[in-house]
C-alpha cells in the first residue's frame, strides 16, 4: 500500500491554533473521507529523541492510500483543490514523499 509522507513548518504569518483547528474540522474529515484513501493523520511533532533539539519539521502527515489513481482523480475534485489552498495558505513548502512499505 502506497503512502505518503508530507513535511512542513507553518508560515511564519500562521496561527498554529487556526492551523490545528482547521486540520481537526476540514483536513482530516475530508481527506479520511476520499475512496482511495485507508488512513490519514497529521501529527505536531516534538523533539528529537535522545534530546531537547527541535525537529527540522513542525507537523508530518501520513497518508495511507489504497489505490494511487483513484487518488490522483480524486484530489483533482473541487472540493480538494479548495482544501489544497487552504492547506498552502498555512504550509510554508511542504515536501509530500510518496513511499512503498518494505515488508
Amino acid at each position: 500500500m502506497p503512502q505518503i509522507i508530507v513535511l512542513f513548518n507553518l508560515k511564519s504569518d500562521a496561527d498554529r491554533d487556526a492551523y490545528e483547528q482547521w486540520a481537526k474540522t476540514t483536513d482530516l474529515p475530508t481527506v479520511r473521507g476520499l475512496g482511495a484513501v485507508d488512513g490519514f493523520d497529521v501529527l505536531r511533532t516534538q523533539n528529537m529523541l535522545g534530546g531537547d533539539a527541535a525537529p527540522p519539521y513542525q507537523y508530518v502527515e501520513v497518508i495511507r492510500i489504497n489505490d494511487m489513481v483513484r487518488f490522483r482523480e480524486e484530489v483533482g475534485s473541487e472540493t480538494m483543490q479548495k482544501v489544497a489552498a487552504e492547506f498552502r495558505g498555512f504550509a510554508d513548502s511542504p515536501q509530500f514523499i510518496v513511499c512503498e512499505s518494505l515488508g
